[in-house]
């Protein structure tokens, strides 16, 4: 079972991306601003300098780029 995380913001075109990659995992979404204050994400991401931050199981994954790759490499075989 895959546990993903999106931290996003609204009118976000890679975090609406990220969201329709993810969908299926039902990833838990938190709105930058809403969910989560600036400073709280800066502290979380001190190098990130966009939304999405993706994290999956625990681990930083890093924006929708970096998730593409991610998905790349961790392909999930559902018939299998």
């Amino acid at each position: 079972m895959i546990e993903a995380i999106i931290y996003s913001k609204n009118n976000c075109l890679n975090c609406q991306k990220a969201k329709n990659k993810l969908l299926k995992f039902n990833p838990k979404i938190l709105i930058l601003g809403k969910d989560i204050s600036r400073e709280d994400f800066v502290k979380k991401f001190p190098g990130a300098k966009q939304v999405p931050q993706i994290i999956i199981n625990q681990s930083h994954i890093g924006g929708y780029q970096e998730l593409e790759k991610w998905l790349d490499q961790n392909s999930f075989d559902e018939d299998f």
